[in-house]
């Protein structure tokens, strides 16, 4: 990623508050670019770069101004956690683009460099895991996902990442490592979601056992807490029955955290899912809660949106994320709400999908009625059919819904760039307040 050395957000907003470009949060004059590289505007000319930013339809921001105020103070002072969350389909089930900006946020500012966060074993499940991390296991697992195995047909009740592995076997052993990741929080405490109620399971850590200091048990929410006594890089878990007579085991994810400040950035992806899946994961919002979001991305909208115009209900879509929006907001009624635009694509790879712009209506409502913002990839890209235009420029796959993955890539970067301005723009409308305090 072509980022380039951070400029104080104080200096860069003394700058821009000097050219009088500042009158609100919905009021404010962004540059083209914070630290991407400027060439992309002839790389990728087609892109809309002045759309990349934080689109507010309100004066203030009561909820991103304790975002930003959080964020700031971690990056200065070294102390503190900032739990971010971003959810969405198979672009984030990939984790590709959302671990460029992980990875931005862990390594970018020292001494910050956070922890993991949620982490699911696809591998397991035998579906594409994502790329910075490797689950192996010798067991044979059964899998679940909500998409496919929908939990009105299944006896599982789903959680905050929609997918289930089952394995009946006495004996069982799950492994982790970092896998192509610069950036590798340790794990000094780790919490297993499991079945609900009594857990008839001893957990063993192989040759790290010696560092397992405390257990505790969740019996009502269904999971165990393991605390050691020093940071784990790689974890060898195993699960053995205490009696012959119990149910086989499940796993429903697994938090990583340690004791070091800075920020986590968990993603939320099934392949094929919808607003409406996620809805349906019955212990969706009590797992939110026990790792409570201070910000929450929503990029859900493309497969929503993947019908024929005709079929497509904006205000059916407007009430789901209406809906999902409240839980991460009875999480933490603080929580920064980030209302993504999802990408141009096509219906059936041959027809102009006008749904999105559908969805762009929707999601501005919200966030004008939440105080929240949008980051509109949809504008940015170039608006209707545009995803085309990506696919002739290596960016998007044939299939016109999909990224490359210099593709991903270029969208981490524009994200990211997103953020900074955001950052500025926040900081701007601190000394703007300042300012008016003073007279």
């Amino acid at each position: 990623m072509k980022i380039f050395l951070l400029i104080p957000f104080l200096f860069i907003s003394f700058l821009i508050f000097s050219q009088g470009s500042y009158d609100s949060l919905s009021n404010y004059n962004f540059r083209d670019f914070r630290d991407m590289d400027s060439s992309m505007k002839t790389t990728y000319s087609f892109v809309d770069y002045s759309k990349n930013n934080y689109q507010f339809y309100s004066k203030e921001s009561k909820n991103f101004n304790t975002f930003y105020t959080k964020m700031s103070s971690i990056i200065q002072h070294k102390k503190g956690k900032l739990n971010m969350y971003h959810i969405g389909g198979s672009h984030l089930q990939a984790d590709i683009y959302t671990h460029d900006i992980r990875t931005y946020l862990q390594s970018r500012w020292e001494g910050v460099r956070g922890e993991r966060g949620w982490v699911f074993p696809f591998d397991l499940a035998k579906t594409n895991n994502p790329g910075n991390y490797e689950f192996s296991s010798p067991n044979t697992w059964k899998p679940y996902r909500s998409v496919a195995q929908k939990p009105s047909k299944v006896d599982i009740d789903y959680g905050i990442l929609g997918c289930a592995v089952t394995c009946s076997d006495s004996a069982i052993i799950i492994n982790f490592k970092h896998d192509r990741t610069t950036v590798k929080p340790p794990v000094n405490h780790l919490r297993i979601y499991h079945n609900v109620g009594e857990f008839p399971y001893w957990i063993h850590f192989g040759d790290d056992e010696i560092l397992a200091e405390c257990r505790t048990h969740n019996p009502e929410e269904g999971y165990t807490d393991i605390y050691f006594t020093d940071p784990l890089n790689n974890l060898n878990i195993q699960f053995c029955r205490v009696s012959e007579s119990v149910p086989e085991l499940e796993i429903h994810g697994f938090l990583m955290m340690n004791d070091e400040p800075g920020f986590s950035y968990t993603t939320i992806g099934i392949n094929g899912a919808g607003l409406y899946t996620y809805l349906a994961n019955v212990r969706f919002e009590e797992q939110l809660k026990s790792y409570p979001p201070d910000f929450f991305a929503y990029s859900v909208g493309t497969n929503d949106g993947n019908v024929p115009y005709a079929d497509f209900k904006p205000q059916v879509y407007k009430a789901n994320l209406e809906k999902m929006m409240q839980i991460a907001l009875r999480s933490n009624p603080n929580c920064a709400l980030l209302l993504t635009v999802p990408n141009d694509s096509y219906y059936h790879r041959r027809y102009l999908n006008k749904n999105i712009a559908r969805e762009r209506d929707m999601i501005r409502e919200l966030a004008a009625k939440y105080d929240m913002a949008v980051w509109d990839l949809y504008g940015l890209m170039g608006g209707l059919g545009s995803s085309k235009t990506w696919k002739l420029n290596g960016l998007m796959r044939s299939d016109l819904v999909h990224f490359t993955y210099p593709g991903y890539h270029f969208k981490g970067e524009l994200y990211i760039d997103g953020l900074l301005k955001f950052m500025d723009q926040m900081e701007e409308q601190k000394m703007s307040n300042q300012s008016e305090e003073g007279l």
